[in-house]
């Protein structure tokens, strides 16, 4: 394997593809805010990350040797990986959107970035800057101005629920699959087999649930269009995000990589403006420019700081 490149000496094509993460990730709420209630969430999940494992197979088999070595000498944390990133990132998050807003969720799992910082820093001696965590803040800032609409009164009408619960779990997983993505043990595997991997741990971790809402008489997809949804989640929420967000983690660390997380509020207004009609406001623009000027602060560090 390449030595992995430093934080601060990512080429012009490695900022361009850590650009590209929130939009593919945004691209999920887009694809999959039609299929909520018409097909069930674990049952959504699972087909998303069987579709992903399919289309990866041919670099799962290429690179088969290292596959099964990975497999055979790191089971828990391949079974992990998917569990984390898959499972409770896929299933928990729409079964949870049946019980909460989409502000309070866009609010919760923004915080996931956090908890990467926070944990480096308990469990690796992880430095913190004081630009990067100024640049937090005021990335912070921004998103919660777009989720309480450019009123802070709003923050004292937030309820929280069973819903909520559940994004906060997903932030938390979030936060420890990006950092586990760090592993030496990863190392051995192409980037496009790793990520077929962990996607066929995902799809085998999400396949249970999905069985037992099939039992209970879950829906399933019955239309041309909620399949279509699901090819939108596979082909770009799943294949290309993942993709993109692994490459991130590999060359600028887990705690830049998760900055991008931010990004995904202003991305998801912008792309629901052309693709879904909603409205522009100008608490969206006070919020991308919050959002935008914080991942910056935060992401372009001094030369002397230490690689997560």
């Amino acid at each position: 394997m390449a030595p992995q490149a430093k934080p601060e000496s990512g080429r012009p094509v490695d900022w361009l593809i850590f650009s590209l993460v929130p939009i593919f990730f945004s691209s999920n709420m887009i694809f999959g805010r039609g299929i909520i209630g018409d097909v069930a969430p674990y049952t959504t999940a699972f087909l998303r990350w069987a579709g992903s494992t399919a289309i990866m197979l041919p670099f799962i088999y290429a690179d088969r040797r290292a596959s099964i070595r990975f497999v055979r000498n790191h089971f828990w944390l391949w079974l992990l990986l998917g569990g984390l990133g898959m499972g409770i990132c896929g299933g928990l998050v729409y079964w949870s959107l049946t019980y909460t807003s989409a502000a309070n969720g866009t609010l919760i799992y923004t915080t996931s970035p956090l908890f990467i910082i926070l944990f480096q820093w308990m469990f690796s001696g992880r430095h913190i800057s004081g630009r990067e965590l100024a640049g937090m803040l005021v990335a912070f800032a921004g998103v919660i101005s777009i989720v309480l609409r450019g009123d802070p009164a709003a923050l004292l009408h937030l309820r929280f629920n069973i819903g909520d619960l559940g994004i906060l779990i997903a932030a938390i997983s979030f936060a420890i699959y990006s950092i586990l993505l760090k592993d030496p043990a990863l190392r051995n595997l192409s980037p496009l087999a790793l990520f077929g991997m962990i996607a066929l741990s995902g799809a085998l971790v999400l396949l249970p649930p999905s069985i037992w809402e099939f039992i209970e008489g879950g829906p399933l997809p019955d239309s041309a269009s909620d399949w279509w949804k699901i090819a939108g989640m596979v082909a770009f929420a799943s294949l290309a995000a993942f993709f993109c967000f692994q490459h991130a983690v590999r060359v600028f660390g887990p705690a830049t990589a998760g900055i991008t997380l931010y990004l995904m509020p202003p991305v998801s207004i912008v792309m629901a403006m052309f693709f879904l009609g909603e409205p522009f406001e100008a608490y969206h623009a006070l919020g991308i420019v919050l959002v935008l000027g914080g991942v910056v602060l935060a992401s372009l560090r001094g030369r002397k700081h230490i690689k997560e």
